[in-house]
């Protein structure tokens, strides 16, 4: 199956997606229900870094914006259900709550960690982004060109 299609893959990569962007208050409101499992740490949070890359005009020549902090983290829950987290930053406590997580994501209590934690998650991200949006076209400026007639 292709995995672009595969809607266990899609679904999976959204989460992640949201849980890297999460903040630390975002998590830690479920921290009490996300650690209330045995599990043990594959790869304990560590920081790390990355080249970020970019292409001018988004379709140009790739070229080396610079470097930036990662975090990342693996763990296993008792029943053997695997989570993983990379995220922007030096968070550590960040990046194992995000790894219990998709851990928890992946088990038969899905829906109740989807309502809970993920749609909320979403709700406040598109939120943020919208008020960023917001503040960022306030700032936008208009060039123009005069253009000299010549006589």
């Amino acid at each position: 199956m292709n995995p672009e299609t595969d809607p266990v893959i899609v679904a999976r990569q959204r989460w992640i997606g949201l849980l890297a962007r999460a903040t630390r208050d975002d998590l830690n409101l479920h921290e009490s229900a996300l650690r209330d499992a045995e599990y043990q740490l594959i790869r304990a949070p560590e920081i790390g870094m990355t080249l970020v890359r970019g292409r001018m005009g988004g379709t140009g020549a790739p070229f080396n914006v610079g470097e930036m902090s990662v975090t990342r983290c693996v763990v296993r829950l008792a029943d053997g259900r695997t989570g993983f987290s990379y995220l922007a930053g030096r968070d550590k406590a960040r990046a194992e709550l995000a790894a219990l997580a998709d851990a928890h994501l992946q088990g038969t209590q899905q829906q109740h960690w989807l309502n809970q934690l993920i749609e909320p998650l979403a709700r406040t991200q598109a939120a943020r982004r919208v008020e960023q949006d917001a503040q960022t076209a306030a700032s936008k400026v208009e060039f123009f060109t005069l253009v000299r007639g010549e006589d």
